[in-house]
């Protein structure tokens, strides 16, 4: 290499890109643990008429909250990705609700649900900032190098 040649910083980029890859895979296969932590509790809990429906409820909120991950990491637009990790959060947020309802026979399960929840509520947390970033990032698209917010109407106008 020559000495007044710059550095190539493609493998930074490789490297940050592996990074985002590894986090994405990483929350994906943490939806699918919490989904089936929710099964394996489901399956100790006595069978009474309430828990009966609130585990439908509960399997189909966990489940849902990876498949929409899933999902969102396969969108073709920011708002679509956006909309989709406000759908796990949803239902994150719904898994809470239903595990809280679930009327537990022991302590053994009875820890198993708080374990269920705390996840739960980390999930919820997770996507709230993954919300949270990626709307400053859609809105810091729309201000001025001085970072004052141009009025939506300029913004239409410059659109026609």
């Amino acid at each position: 290499m020559d000495k007044f040649q710059i550095p190539s910083t493609k493998s930074q980029t490789n490297s940050n890109e592996q990074i985002q890859n590894s986090k994405q895979y990483d929350l994906e296969d943490r939806t699918l643990k919490f989904a089936k932590s929710i099964i394996q509790l489901v399956n100790k809990l006595s069978k009474t008429i309430a828990n009966i429906e609130i585990i439908k409820q509960l399997i189909r909120a966990s489940g849902s909250v990876g498949a929409n991950y899933i999902e969102a990491n396969e969108s073709l637009s920011k708002k679509d990705f956006i909309m989709r990790i406000k759908i796990c959060r949803k239902e994150a947020k719904e898994c809470c609700y239903w595990l809280k309802l679930i009327e537990t026979k022991d302590d053994l399960t009875e820890n198993d649900r708080q374990n269920c929840i705390q996840e739960a509520t980390e999930l919820t947390k997770i996507f709230s900032s993954i919300i949270v970033k990626s709307n400053s990032n859609i809105n810091s698209k729309y201000q001025t190098p001085n970072h004052k917010q141009i009025p939506m109407t300029k913004i239409q106008n410059s659109k026609q």
